[in-house]
Formats: C-alpha cells, structure tokens, sequence
C-alpha cells in the first residue's frame, strides 16, 4: 500500500475514496492514506512474528509441521513390488496407495 501510495505521487495521481473519506490530493489525506498504509504493514509484520513464534515453539515441543508421511508400510510394499520385477507401475501405485511423483521419490533414494 505504501509503495502504491508512492508510485501514485510520482505519476501526480491523487486517490479520491467517497465511501472512506480519503482524498490524496490534500496533505491531511495523504497524511491518512500513510497512516492507514503503515498500520497495514504493521500488522502485517505482528502477524508474521506471531506465526513464526508459534512455529518455532512447536518445533521446540517436538511437534512436526507439514504433510503426514504415506507411512513405511505403504513405500516399502511399493518398493518390493517394484523389486520383484512382477508388477507393473500401475499395479504398484493402486496397491500401495501412493502417487507416482511420492514412489518416484522414494525410489531414486
């Protein structure tokens, strides 16, 4: 917001809000968009800390972010079929429930 009130001062183009009761072309009004503009990124960045608090204390408890893994009983059948040389890729990805890119993945491990 602060960047576009910047780029709107250098091409000279006042914003006019009827619902809000913001004019630009005024110092009060642009003295409020600025305002209203940093207490935007103000709270943007509180949340921001906010959240990486949050994570880094779940990190510090044990607790794991992310997606559940498919689970080793699931890759380790894909690869064994895959081993035998019996199955097609097909066949694999149906009975053990994962995707090609996650088998792909595990297999080039």
């Amino acid at each position: 917001l602060i960047e576009l009130s910047e780029l709107f001062e250098e091409l000279s183009v006042n914003f006019i809000s009827i619902q809000d009761n913001v004019d630009t072309s005024t110092s009060m009004g642009r003295f409020f968009f600025r305002v209203m503009a940093s207490l935007a990124e103000l709270e943007r960045d509180i949340i921001i800390e906010r959240t990486n608090s949050g994570l880094k204390a779940a990190r510090v408890r044990g607790k794991k972010g992310g997606r559940p893994s498919k689970g080793k009983l699931s890759i380790d059948l894909a690869l064994k079929m895959y081993d035998s040389k019996e199955y097609s890729i097909r066949q694999i990805l149906d009975a053990s429930k994962l995707s090609k890119t996650t088998f792909y993945r595990y297999l080039n491990k």
